[in-house]
């Protein structure tokens, strides 16, 4: 998640367990340092930018390596405090933050690896898009009531309730995201599409419209789903993957790491420059990706460092078309060469 949602989490999460043994300000303010601390290795430079992908959320998003770690920043702040008697009470509320960073990172599509140093496997339900509103605004409000109300104990029930409907929006995104499975599934099979691999994730900012992807061999399928469609049905556009060259490149040590860390959902293209590029599908829209690499020369892959080479939407017309398609307007992707007239 964004760096705004981890400090308002890790602030609530505080002050939730610290309640009136300690200042207010003292549970939001190491609640939110705790909160962000595992993002700090996204400063970290690998040297290659698939690297730097791949190892970001790992080692410093490990249930077992951030428990290892609680009781020390939990030492460190009880005596800058002048608290030894709290540190028990520190050692929760800096540990429920640090534990849940990753678990939250892990609703998100991009992948967490949890259970660093016994797999780097990166865990995503996929059911929360990186920035929403939705979620971080009870918490936003519940904190800052706690500080705003800090005399009279108000502002407390405000945090506990900005926690429990934050927490319960995590539960509808997630029901949300069953139902366009099945939406998905059933218009695949309707179009004789024989996926191997369907993802479905949230479009940005929102948990109404859905994004899914069906992988074949040879192509990827990409169409929109909106809880407010009048029909539950999909309009999937077909596009290339590029398996010639998989079958040539596909061992090559940075496509490689690419396929194994986006779970299979990424293509392969050359540029007219006779340059190879892979691309991860799970985050942009067909033809903006935020994960694009360029991986050396066709003839000499991995020779070179990857470079991204992230493309984006204009933001004005990306935000106008997710509003009309959220509704459900019936609309082909922007990236689509013809769109259906709208309702």
């Amino acid at each position: 998640m964004d760096s705004l949602t981890q400090i308002a989490l890790g602030s609530a999460a505080a002050v939730a367990v610290m309640g009136r043994r300690t200042a207010v300000w003292k549970a939001a303010l190491w609640g939110g340092i705790a909160g962000t601390l595992p993002d700090l290795d996204a400063f970290i430079d690998h040297g290659d930018a698939i690297l730097n992908m791949v190892r970001h959320r790992a080692e410093s998003h490990s249930l077992i390596y951030l428990t290892l770690f609680s009781p020390l920043l939990a030492w460190a702040v009880s005596r800058l405090h002048r608290e030894p008697h709290l540190f028990r009470r520190w050692w929760l509320a800096l540990w429920l933050v640090l534990f849940t960073h990753p678990l939250l990172d892990a609703m998100t599509v991009y992948g967490t690896q949890l259970l660093q140093p016994f797999t780097d496997h990166p865990f995503g339900v996929g059911s929360l898009f990186i920035i929403d509103p939705a979620y971080t605004l009870p918490l936003l409000v519940g904190v800052i009531a706690a500080l705003a109300l800090r005399r009279n104990g108000r502002g407390l029930r405000w945090n506990t309730w900005g926690l429990l409907i934050s927490t319960a929006y995590l539960g509808w995104s997630v029901a949300a995201q069953q139902v366009a499975t099945q939406v998905a599934r059933a218009s695949l099979n309707e179009q004789g599409i024989q996926a191997e691999r369907l993802l479905v994730t949230p479009a940005p900012l929102n948990t109404v419209l859905w994004r899914l992807v069906a992988i074949t061999p040879t192509h990827y399928h990409e169409g929109y789903y909106s809880l407010l469609d009048p029909r539950p049905a999909v309009r999937w556009t077909s596009h290339d993957r590029g398996p010639e060259l998989m079958a040539r490149h596909g061992q090559a040590e940075p496509v490689a790491r690419m396929a194994a860390f986006s779970h299979g959902f990424y293509r392969l293209r050359e540029t007219p420059d006779g340059r190879l590029q892979v691309t991860d599908l799970r985050m942009g829209q067909d033809p903006d990706f935020v994960f694009n690499f360029d991986v050396g020369p066709v003839d000499a892959v991995g020779s070179v460092a990857a470079s991204q080479r992230s493309s984006r939407p204009d933001t004005e017309a990306a935000l106008a078309w997710l509003w009309r398609r959220a509704r459900g307007a019936d609309l082909l992707p922007m990236g689509a060469a013809l769109a259906a007239p709208s309702n």
